[in-house]
């Protein structure tokens, strides 16, 4: 059962339980159901911008994942098979009925499996400069590594819980056949010049994902949607949520 919170911004903050734990999330709008998820070392705050912008069309829910931000943190770990099962159990204690799905690098590794398992409950996905998809460059792998480092030196808590791993899954990779199962209709939003991730990762996957469209915001970085200027990726997230699927996006 989700509680409210006090409300800022027209942005409410609430909490919901998983399997006994808190889970805190923001919701804000009105409309067909979008769930927002973020990145690996960040939490729901950083959907704000966008969710003040399209909450006249859309009722937006962003979690901070199990571990993340203001919600419970286990110890002990977490396989990635742990935040598929989240995912939808939130769809499910929400009663949300065939939401959109739009994540961010390691939020988007999320939403991709599970549009995977609930092929039929899943309107639309967004994938934004998205994990899972392909190894990370070796810059971007030296840019985590200094940060992780640099947390650890200055005593700082990791933004992030501790992942497991089992035999089977791989947290850096889709299978080619699990992509290719997507239904939902898929747009890929990202910059051209990522650090992290590559572009050419994101155009293999939109290869590979049925009918998946790429939109390329120009410039370096990982997170258009945080960008000062994040206009053109609102723009691009809204024209997408709004489409019948007949029409073609202008970009």
């Amino acid at each position: 059962m989700a509680k409210d919170m006090p409300a800022k911004n027209n942005i409410e903050r609430r909490q919901t339980d998983f399997k006994g734990r808190r889970i805190h999330f923001l919701k804000a709008g009105q409309g067909p159901a979008v769930v927002l998820l973020h990145g690996g070392a960040s939490n729901s705050s950083e959907w704000i911008r966008t969710m003040t912008v399209g909450g006249d069309r859309y009722t937006f829910y962003a979690p901070d994942l199990p571990g993340f931000g203001e919600s419970d943190r286990d110890e002990h770990g977490y396989y990635l098979t742990d935040y598929t099962d989240f995912l939808i159990g939130f769809i499910d204690s929400l009663k949300l009925e065939n939401p959109a799905l739009a994540g961010h690098s390691f939020g988007a590794r999320i939403c991709i499996d599970t549009a995977c398992r609930s092929k039929d409950n899943i309107s639309k996905l967004v994938l934004i400069d998205a994990s899972g998809l392909g190894n990370m460059s070796l810059f971007g792998t030296v840019l985590f590594n200094f940060f992780t480092t640099a947390r650890k030196a200055l005593r700082k808590p990791q933004p992030y819980p501790k992942f497991l791993s089992k035999e089977g899954v791989d947290w850096d990779y889709v299978g080619d056949e699990a992509l290719k199962s997507i239904r939902a209709p898929t747009l890929l939003i990202w910059k051209s010049a990522d650090p992290y991730l590559p572009l050419a990762i994101a155009r293999r996957a939109a290869r590979l994902i049925p009918g998946a469209e790429l939109a390329v915001i120009g410039g370096y970085g990982h997170a258009p949607h945080q960008q000062n200027d994040n206009a053109p990726f609102n723009r691009l997230l809204l024209e997408f949520l709004g489409r019948d699927g007949q029409e073609t996006l202008n970009r």
